[in-house]
């Protein structure tokens, strides 16, 4: 034993362990380790045991009985003598203990103690609780063991806050029923004697012993601590000044496990009347502070009992008046919401189940209702402490504004509830919070901003016609929303809100558009897109593009006014030398949106012609001097992606793109032309970007935003600039440019069909060649090489190149891939289209490249071969494409025919073959039918059957025989057959 003692204090942090060399520590764990595992269980029994009665030392004492807990917990010790020498010991040791001895050593022997119990109770060793039970009047050391027992046995063994599993479930069963017949009700007596004796004497021992109470009373009989004796106590120890505050909460946490107990609800009622009874004050707003959990217990308790017995019962309404007595208590709780001892999840939890109970509320509902608002309002609100970090939100800012948003999410729940129980007692309360925020000159970022967040969460419970016709009290809280001017609204945070709320009450401005004015001056002036934060500088400007939006017409009087408020937002981009200034904006989307709404505005019909022509001209022709002039300066000194000067012409290009968002094709190419010269003149500036700077992408990929635009507003008198333009555009490209590129030209293919055929013809080789390099089979990896950014760059150019396949032949513009130029390209792309609609993976690619072959089956083949418009296409379709995709492809188990998306790619397969009939007529049955399905193993007379069925006019029998024919083949290969 003393080497094992000397091994133990080494490989501890002891006093003796600090001087030791790593070597020597780790061969006393190696030695401490082979004791407890390779010693004999009757001998380690023994040593233990010996080093619990012979050591002084308490580093000794815990790992003699961790290594005994381990022992048992394996059953390594199992013989009847050892475990009776065990039990013997551990009990004496138990009742002998000293309360000054160490916690963790008296918290190792109760968790050894109630192992035996779970092992031995009541069929071996009936009397564990009996023998543990101290004697009275109570001692601190041996009360303070058994409650740690108790503990020890709840959190191991008996407790439903934990999963048990089946042998632990019926172990807790067996010794609650043993102890609920044997030695629960000394065991109860025990508690009140330990808390009356010793509540002043030790508080800590007294405190220990209620929470081993309130742990039990779930499943003890609970008339042994709701009693005329015990309650009373524990309400003295609660409620006393004297009391220590841990023995205080413990009484509270008893007291409130009585409340919660589970029972029918008549009892229940009568249960909780007895609190009642026993502490009059209870629903006092003192109790709500001093016993915030229990007052918080009651109230959910009585609500339940409530809704269970309903109004109409006589120990229901019981239960709703003392609801209603202790709801002083429970607000006052949840106003301190802060405190440590308060549960505010569990507090809002009851005041939403509260508030969801009510109908038609009375008026002291109403009052209660009013302080369930001041509570929402009270736990929404910021801690002043983070004011500066929320202005500039910095990394703690950050942190507090998500932590706000989470907790906010249950509150605003609650508040949403109370909206549709009594809106006008919660427009009401709202109008309170901001008239006073509005006369006093002292208010808090925080109450302002709060005030706000509710306003703006009110018009969430509202409909669009109540805010619209501004029912109940909209019509005023919004004239004072927008005429409100917060001394604290310089402050990011309450900026930020009063823009938002603004932005939610717009339609009221639809039907009062006397307000509209006072609607613009929030958005303009220091409020919003001038306010001193850029951040929220910027938001208004969005925030504006919304409302223009939403009311454009109802602004037109005002244009002049705005752009003039808005005219050092939008000479940002005009008058500043941007070539020589590091731009102001943080990324090229900065500020556009002012530019959007402008657009927005003078795009409006109800704008005269002139006055529009006046305005987009004093937006365009600054902007593409601007243009002009940068490119001017960067053809002598180049242009690096990262320049003040490339970022200057996103910005420019960004701000031109927005504000054509107001055009549409009909006005500017017919009722206003002028207009669309304007917008011409501009997209010729713009495109001189691609042609003296190709290589830099990300002003190469704003240019082509704003081409696209270009194309849907200026109609046909923009094709004579797009061959320039999509010259450019192939310069240098790579796959991820060559989808922005496709993606394009199928917009132009869309928009212009058969006129863009010149246009393709000139590009078509360029991209055939380009992309059957990009795209050879050879380029797509399998396994985990297929799964990195470029391969999915690559696959997102296949798909984009059959759109554009697609796009081609579906717009009467397939007789461009017979162009001389093109025609040398057409090998490769039957091949890729062939492969496609046979064997990729991705399904829907499958439909398109079949689509496609149908499509040019009827472009170029008529019923007369000599007709063809490509030799060897009607040959190459038949022995290729009808074979390989339209059986083969069908045939292979990989064709799911339960798939909804393959069923679809399945009826386009079939449309082929009745398509190729039709037009090759007996060279496809002679190939299919004499040829390809008896290859198949198909049958002769399912092979009469397809061609008669193939003849018919009836597509749906077609293609239900034909999945039929393809089922029947499977079955009849049975897998022998590898096909494609």
């Amino acid at each position: 034993m003393d080497d094992l003692e000397q091994a133990i204090l080494l490989a501890s942090d002891s006093p003796a362990a600090a001087s030791a060399s790593p070597a020597v520590r780790e061969e006393a764990l190696a030695f401490c380790a082979r004791a407890r595992d390779e010693s004999p269980p009757s001998s380690l029994l023994r040593l233990c045991l010996s080093g619990l009665a012979s050591s002084p030392h308490a580093h000794v004492h815990f790992w003699c009985l961790q290594s005994l807990h381990d022992a048992l917990l394996r059953r390594r010790i199992a013989l009847p003598d050892d475990l009776a020498l065990l039990r013997s010991s551990l009990l004496s040791l138990a009742s002998a203990s000293n309360a000054a001895s160490p916690p963790f050593l008296r918290n190792k022997l109760a968790q050894l103690v109630a192992l035996l119990v779970r092992l031995d109770y009541p069929h071996v060793y009936p009397s564990y609780f009996l023998d543990l039970l101290p004697p009275s009047p109570p001692q601190s050391g041996p009360t303070d063991m058994f409650a740690r027992v108790l503990i020890s046995l709840d959190d191991d063994l008996l407790s439903q806050d934990y999963p048990r599993n089946a042998d632990e479930t019926a172990d807790a069963c067996r010794v609650k029923d043993a102890m609920r017949a044997q030695c629960v009700p000394q065991i109860a007596r025990h508690w009140h004697d330990a808390a009356a004796t010793l509540g002043a004497a030790d508080p800590p021992t007294a405190a220990v012993a209620l929470d081993a109470a309130r742990r039990c009373i779930s499943w003890i009989d609970v008339a042994l601590v709701a009693n005329d004796v015990f309650v009373p106590l524990l309400f003295d120890i609660a409620l006393s000044p004297a009391s220590a505050a841990p023995l205080a909460a413990a009484a509270v946490g008893c007291l409130s496990a009585v409340a919660a107990k589970r029972m029918d609800a008549r009892a229940k009622v009568a249960l909780l009347r007895s609190l009642l009874s026993a502490q009059q004050g209870l629903g006092s707003p003192d109790s709500g502070l001093k016993m915030a959990s229990l007052v918080t217990t009651y109230a959910v308790e009585a609500l339940a009992c409530y809704r269970k017995l309903g109004p109409s019962d006589a120990d229901g309404a019981a239960a709703l008046e003392m609801l209603e007595e202790v709801l002083p208590a429970v607000f006052s709780a949840a106003e301190s919401c802060y405190e440590e001892d308060v549960d505010s999840g569990s507090v809002l939890e009851f005041l939403a189940g509260y508030v969801s109970t009510m109908k038609a509320p009375s008026e002291k509902q109403l009052g209660h209702l009013g302080r369930i608002l001041e509570v929402v309002r009270q736990q929404m609100t910021y801690d002043p402490v983070y004011r500066v970090h929320l202005d500039v939100l910095d990394k703690i800012g950050k942190e507090e504004e998500d932590m706000m948003a989470e907790q906010r999410k249950d509150l605003v729940a609650l508040f949403r509830n109370i909206c549709r129980v009594a809106p006008a007692a919660t427009q009401q309360f709202i109008k309170g919070l901001i008239v006073t925020a509005l006369s006093s000159a002292e208010a808090t970022v925080e109450d302002v901003e709060v005030t706000l967040t509710l306003l703006y969460r009110l018009g969430e419970a509202v409909s669009e016609e109540e805010i619209r016709t501004g029912s109940g009290l909209l019509g005023e809280l919004v004239p004072m929303l927008l005429s409100a001017r917060f001394s604290c609204h310089s402050h990011r945070l309450v900026a930020l809100v009063y823009l938002e709320t603004v932005t939610r009450y717009i339609k009221f401005m639809q039907e009062n558009v006397q307000y509209v004015p006072h609607l613009l001056a929030a958005f303009l002036d220091e409020r919003g897109i001038h306010h001193q934060n850029s951040h929220v500088s910027r938001r208004a400007g969005y925030l504006f593009m919304k409302a223009v939006k939403l009311l454009k017409a109802k602004l037109v009087p005002y244009l002049d006014t705005i752009l003039q408020s808005l005219e050092d937002v939008l000479g940002q981009f005009t008058s500043m030398d941007w070539a020589n200034k590091e731009a102001k904006l943080s990324s090229s989307e900065d500020g556009s949106q002012i530019f959007e709404a402008v657009g927005l505005l003078i795009g409006i019909e109800e704008v005269s012609p002139e006055k529009q022509v006046q305005c987009l001209t004093a937006l365009l022709n600054p902007l593409c001097h601007q243009i002009e002039s940068l490119v001017m300066g960067a053809k002598a000194q180049g242009l690096e992606e990262s320049s003040p000067r490339a970022t200057s012409l996103l910005q420019i290009v960004v701000a031109l793109n927005m504000v054509t968002k107001g055009f549409n094709e009909r006005l500017v190419m017919i009722s206003r032309p002028t207009i669309g010269v304007m917008l011409k003149k501009t997209l010729d500036v713009v495109l001189q970007l691609l042609v003296s700077f190709p290589n830099v992408r990300p002003l190469r990929s704003k240019v082509i935003s704003f081409l696209h635009r270009m194309i849907e507003i200026l109609g046909i008198s923009v094709l004579p600039c797009i061959p320039i333009a999509l010259r450019q555009l192939l310069v240098h490209n790579e796959a991820k440019d060559m989808v922005d590129f496709l993606v394009l030209v199928n917009q132009i293919i869309c928009k212009f069909n058969s006129s863009a055929s010149g246009i393709l013809e000139d590009v078509f080789p360029t991209i055939a060649s380009r992309l059957s390099v990009i795209l050879s089979q050879d380029a797509f990896s399998t396994g985990p090489a297929g799964n990195t950014e470029e391969m999915r760059e690559l696959q997102e150019l296949q798909r984009t190149l059959y759109t554009f396949l697609h796009g081609m032949v579906t717009h009467d513009l397939s007789a461009v891939l017979l162009a001389p130029t093109c025609r040398q390209y057409l090998e490769t792309i039957m091949q890729l289209l062939l492969f496609t609609s046979c064997s990729h993976k991705d399904i829907l690619l499958r439909k398109a490249c079949v689509q496609i072959f149908v499509k040019l089956i009827k472009d170029w083949c008529t019923t007369s071969k000599a007709d063809d418009k490509l030799p060897g296409f009607r040959v190459f379709m038949i022995e290729k494409f009808a074979t390989g995709c339209c059986l083969y492809s069908v045939l292979d188990k990989s064709f799911d025919l339960r798939d909804a998306n393959t069923l679809v790619v399945f009826g386009e397969i079939v449309m082929a073959q009745k398509v190729m009939y039709e037009r090759f007529g007996e060279d496809f049955i002679v190939n299919f039918v004499a040829k390809a399905l008896p290859e198949a193993h198909c049958p002769p007379e399912l092979a009469e059957q397809y061609y008669q069925k193939l003849q018919g006019n009836d597509i749906k029998a077609f293609r239900s025989f034909y999945q039929s024919l393809i089922e029947k083949i499977r079955q009849q290969q049975n897998g022998s057959l590898v096909f494609r």
